[in-house]
């Protein structure tokens, strides 16, 4: 007789393999380095599109499950055809996406069974900046990223808020928006 022994799942995270990646990692610091991929492609005026199938992670090449493709645009009151939200809109799905992730891992660690979590995320943009209005004195990106958290679970407020602490510290979308990242940009002409 087998007997199928479940892997313990927490807010639908494998927290044994969750545990397993990070002891592995401490073991082999070299299976942390991954590099992430996206391929754009102007598709008309203000639209393109960009696909995700490929990354480089625990050293190897990998795919995901099946590409994911995404539209981007502007909206007609901006020039486009409002094929798709604006990059600057994706930015603010990023920030709600990772830091939710980050919020799920870690109460799943803590032992915390999450109930709810929303997000709502806004951003301000002064477009004086990017249309160069503003003789330099306006940047081009946000003024502020502003994310208000629901959440909801078996824990008290002070663990709740914990949590999200310990999301935002942890968050890569977070460190990219708040430090400086180098950006290289190649151009190739045909």
């Amino acid at each position: 007789m087998t007997t199928a022994t479940e892997s313990p799942r927490r807010n639908g995270v494998d927290t044994a393999t969750l545990f397993a990646t990070i002891d592995a990692v401490k073991g082999q610091n070299e299976i942390a380095k991954f590099q992430f991929r996206a391929s754009n492609t102007w598709v008309s005026g203000t639209h393109s599109r960009s696909t995700a199938s490929d990354f480089f992670g625990a050293m190897q090449e990998l795919r995901h499950k099946s590409d994911t493709v995404v539209e981007f645009d502007h909206p007609e009151v901006l020039v486009g055809t409002d094929h798709g939200p604006t990059p600057v809109e994706y930015l603010l799905h990023a920030i709600a996406a990772c830091l939710t992730a980050g919020v799920a891992n870690i109460a799943a660690a803590r032992g915390v069974e999450l109930t709810k979590v929303t997000s709502t995320v806004t951003g301000d943009i002064d477009l004086l900046g990017i249309l160069g209005l503003s003789d330099g004195s306006v940047r081009n990106g946000y003024e502020q990223i502003r994310v208000a958290f629901t959440i909801e679970g078996d824990a008290d407020e002070e663990t709740l808020r914990g949590i999200v602490e310990q999301s935002r510290r942890r968050s890569a979308v977070y460190d990219v928006l708040v430090n400086p990242t180098p950006v290289a940009i190649d151009v190739t002409c045909a």
